[in-house]
């Protein structure tokens, strides 16, 4: 008799869950202070239900037309605006 081994469970991640790590670490960029303050976008653009900001990086549909457009000082602000929405926000 032949002993099976089995493989070990992939599982994939959620891509809620890969955005709200990909966050935190540009996060942690921002807060250094950096000049270029980095993008939030995460490539999980779609709007919550209440359509007030995206699922992926917490911005308005306002804070992403303007980002291309403002400066270090308002994208700072902006980070810390997302950041609070996605405390508050419980992860799927």
């Amino acid at each position: 008799m032949t002993e099976s081994v089995s493989e070990p469970e992939t599982t994939a991640v959620d891509p809620a869950v890969r955005a709200r790590a990909l966050l935190l670490e540009r996060a942690a960029t921002v807060a250094g202070g950096l000049p270029d303050v980095p993008s939030p976008c995460v490539s999980v653009c779609r709007m919550n239900a209440e359509r007030s900001f995206c699922e992926g990086c917490f911005r308005s549909i306002d804070e992403i037309r303007a980002w291309s457009r403002s400066d270090d000082a308002h994208k700072r602000t902006v980070w810390a605006r997302l950041l609070k929405r996605m405390d508050a926000t419980t992860p799927p």
